[in-house]
């Protein structure tokens, strides 16, 4: 088969370069963008007089049923053709003839793909964006059915503070808000429209970049051809967000692993969201959450792909720039693959309160609460501390907590404790005091439930 550039070739390429040279099969995805954008071109190309009106109709006629026949199946792509412009344009000169050589004009496979990446990750950013929002909200169903289930709050994978499980989840409502964030972030750099860069130089010919852009929804132009043609810092930044995203979803999962262990005994995985061991007939095995937690990885490694590729790239488009779909393809697969399972997860999870709340009796979480009692009467907060210490160390010494001391028990190292103290440092009021903003009294927790709906528009 002609190469479409083999004018100045007297060798045809070796089969083996052909394989290594071809994108054909990872790029075809973008045949909806690369079709989209090939029409709007033909079009702006007949309004600017630079090739005839019926020619242009002739070239989106065809590139439209070409669309369609992809879509049904009826294609086969060549990998001869190298890659999905190449393929189309190919399909296109022989249904149409002669007059599908002229899609070409004043354009470059180097904007061409620019663009056609820049299209795709537009819809797939707001395709995670809203798999993310659903998440938040599954998150947010099921906080305020536990406004008041009091669970330990951790440090150091050791017993700290009482909060509820509410106040927990908030805090992943507010990690995949940010994310949400960064993502409306990258895909503002992403709407801009590289068509018209040409290979790096633009063109001769006279282009309306501008009604290009409004044909396929772009908020802006290309400044510099330059930077067109071999800018992919939308496509680390896009990775650098999806890097995030897993970053987050593997420390929900973490917990959840820990959590649904006999251990914690905190929650119990819905059956279509664990699996069984091959040997051991008891096992039930939190696999949906560690493959999740293991394909962070994968996400970080498409990241690091992307800079390594990118570091050391004189301007402007070098052919290492055709590594960036793989990896940019891995993350948004990964992202979505990851968040289309794990939200029903947790949608299902089965909540045990009374191990909750008995984990938070245990391990002297309350002890923060005594300290700021006994600053309440009037002791300096580092000498409660110290008190409070000799205290836990006290109760440990004779197998008790700190509410199953008696008033002399407590006086003989803190004097100024009270009756009132049994009040302060029940772990539920421990809980119900906190009311500062961000806290887990359930009354601060339903105001930020409050909140984060507002800002989902629910």
């Amino acid at each position: 088969m002609a190469k479409l550039w083999g004018g100045r070739f007297q060798k045809a390429t070796d089969h083996l370069v052909d394989d290594f040279h071809s994108s054909i099969s990872f790029d075809q995805r973008l045949y909806r963008y690369d079709i989209r954008g090939s029409i709007a071109h033909a079009r702006m190309l007949a309004k600017q007089g630079i090739i005839a009106l019926e020619e242009a109709e002739a070239i989106v006629q065809g590139l439209e049923d070409i669309l369609a026949d992809i879509e049904s199946g009826r294609v086969e792509f060549s990998v001869a053709a190298e890659d999905i412009h190449m393929n189309i344009e190919q399909l296109l000169t022989e249904r149409i003839g002669p007059v599908g050589k002229k899609l070409h004009t004043a354009r470059s496979r180097n904007d061409q793909v620019a663009l056609d990446v820049r299209m795709y990750l537009k819809d797939e950013i707001d395709a995670i964006i809203a798999l993310l929002r659903q998440l938040q909200e599954t998150l947010l169903d099921l906080a305020e059915k536990h406004l008041d289930t009091v669970m330990p709050g951790y440090t150091h994978l050791q017993r700290a503070q009482p909060i509820t499980l509410a106040h927990h989840l908030m805090a992943y409502v507010q990690m995949f808000g940010r994310d949400v964030d960064r993502l409306q972030d990258c895909r503002r750099r992403t709407d801009v429209l590289p068509l018209g860069a040409g290979a790096l130089a633009g063109t001769t010919f006279s282009i309306d970049p501008a009604y290009v852009a409004e044909q396929l929804g772009f908020a802006a132009v290309a400044e510099n051809s330059l930077d067109a043609v071999s800018d992919r810092d939308f496509a680390v930044e896009f990775a650098a967000a999806a890097a995030l995203i897993m970053v987050h979803l593997s420390r929900f999962c973490e917990e959840i692993i820990l959590w649904s262990s006999a251990e914690f005994a905190f929650v119990e995985l819905d059956d279509a969201y664990s699996t069984g061991s091959s040997m051991m007939p008891q096992k039930k095995n939190p696999d949906v959450a560690e493959l999740t937690r293991g394909k962070a990885g994968r996400v970080f490694g498409d990241l690091m792909t992307l800079l390594t590729m990118l570091k050391g790239l004189p301007l402007a488009y070098n052919k290492d720039m055709q590594e960036d779909k793989e990896a940019l393809f891995d993350a948004v697969d990964t992202v979505k693959k990851c968040l289309r399972v794990f939200t029903p997860m947790v949608a299902s999870l089965k909540v045990r309160p009374e191990n909750m709340a008995g984990a938070a009796r245990g391990g002297f979480t309350n002890a923060t609460d005594l300290a700021d009692y006994l600053v309440k009467k009037g002791v300096p907060f580092r000498e409660a501390h110290e008190q409070v210490g000799k205290l836990v160390y006290y109760c440990l010494s004779r197998g008790k907590s700190l509410e199953e001391l008696s008033l002399e028990e407590f006086r003989h190292f803190a004097p100024q404790v009270e009756e009132d103290v049994y009040q302060a440092i029940d772990i539920r009021q421990c809980v119900a005091a906190r009311r500062v903003l961000g806290g887990p009294a359930p009354d601060s927790v339903r105001e930020a439930i409050s909140r984060a709906r507002e800002r989902l528009g629910r």
